[in-house]
């Protein structure tokens, strides 16, 4: 076993891709809780689509990458929150509209210029071999940007996620939290490009959130639980993917889906007891109860609650 967990450590590569994962693994996790708590995960996979028309227009203009896509992806953010304001047009088409245009502009440059190199296959797929340290550079740092904005905007973030209407009676500028949530999910998607590709970064933010989710109804449990998550995924997708000889990405995800099933197939297991034994569970915020089902039109039952920290 410990033979298992050095061998791949002897490799810079590896060194510099796990550090690059637990990075992105925070990224993932922060970012999904918000995103799968409010229904926008079509919103993951739609930047990562139009930050790839960014990506390709830089490789045109020998601007770089992470510049070039994220400018487009940001630029791409901000439209979609403009459309949406207008109340006419849904997030899902304003998503579905803004990106499949940018990812489409991306797909016509590459068949005109008829090249089609390292980077962008990278950038398409992800090549976690390619990272570097100038990379681990950028992923910490917009990582800790990440992490410090969450900080000082904890609450005004929660209370937009829950109830965006409400919030605005409470003088929280909700557009521009929206504005500085799309900023950071856009540079999320950015620097995770190297890693996961444009195909599987969506996922990479969804699985873990949505595991936590099926796991939980604490907000606080489940934040937590989705950065644990996605780290772990992270990694040990890592150490499969060295040793199966397959894609870091494909690994990577196809880790979070495997747990995803493995909590909803125990979620449901347990539930289906529950209701072969005619036990009622429901909650109210953090207060969890269940009682068996009587005959009688009414029936009482005590609450309990349950310790939230």
């Amino acid at each position: 076993m410990i033979n298992f967990l050095i061998t791949p450590l002897k490799y810079e590569f590896i060194v510099h891709g796990i550090i690059a994962g637990v990075l992105i693994g925070i990224l993932c996790g922060i970012i999904g809780v918000y995103i799968v708590l409010r229904g926008m995960s079509y919103i993951g996979h739609g930047l990562s689509h139009a930050a790839f028309g960014g990506a390709v227009i830089g490789y045109i203009s020998s601007v770089n990458l992470y510049i070039s896509a994220g400018i487009w992806g940001l630029l791409s953010a901000l439209l979609i929150n403009l459309i949406t304001r207008e109340k006419k047009i849904k997030a899902d088409a304003a998503i579905g509209i803004v990106t499949t245009a940018s990812f489409a502009l991306g797909v016509a440059l590459i068949s005109r210029i008829r090249r089609f190199t390292k980077n962008l296959e990278a950038v398409l797929f992800g090549n976690i071999i390619g990272v570097t340290t100038d990379d681990l550079v950028i992923i910490g740092t917009v990582t800790l940007l990440v992490i410090i904005v969450f900080f000082f905007l904890y609450k005004q973030m929660l209370f937009v996620t829950f109830d965006s209407e409400s919030a605005g009676i409470y003088r929280i500028r909700v557009n521009w939290i929206d504005t500085i949530f799309s900023a950071l999910l856009a540079a999320s998607i950015i620097v995770s490009l190297q890693v996961l590709g444009v195909t599987l970064i969506a996922a990479a933010i969804i699985i873990p959130a949505s595991t936590a989710r099926l796991l939980t109804n604490n907000f606080h449990k489940m934040f937590f639980l989705s950065i644990i998550i996605s780290i772990f995924t992270s990694v040990a997708g890592i150490y499969v993917s060295f040793y199966l000889n397959a894609a870091s990405g494909a690994t990577i995800v196809l880790l979070g889906a495997l747990i995803f099933t493995i909590v909803l197939i125990q979620n449901y297991i347990h539930r289906r007891i529950l209701e072969h034994e005619h036990i009622h569970v429901h909650s109210h915020g953090d207060i969890v109860h269940h009682h068996k089902h009587i005959d009688t039109e009414e029936h009482r039952h005590e609450h309990k609650e349950r310790n939230s920290s």
